[in-house]
């Protein structure tokens, strides 16, 4: 459970952050539920990226089309 620092200062746990796409610099707005909960979001409207998105990229530098084209005709 995170504690409140001196300085009012609270770490938001790693996996919320993931949830809601919170990076270094992002904006953040808490907010007053109508049942009195205090609400977390996102105020820089930036979605957080899916899974997919996250990934997506990640397979590293990978052959261009003409050394594609070359393997798939034996060129190679």
């Amino acid at each position: 459970m995170p504690k409140m620092t001196m300085k009012g200062q609270v770490t938001i746990p790693k996996a919320v952050r993931k949830l809601l796409g919170i990076l270094p610099g992002s904006e953040v707005e808490f907010r007053r539920a109508a049942d009195g909960n205090i609400v977390l979001t996102r105020a820089d409207e930036k979605p957080p990226a899916s899974r997919f998105q996250q990934l997506r990229g990640h397979a590293g530098k990978g052959l261009d089309t003409d050394a594609i084209m070359a393997l798939t005709r034996g060129d190679a």
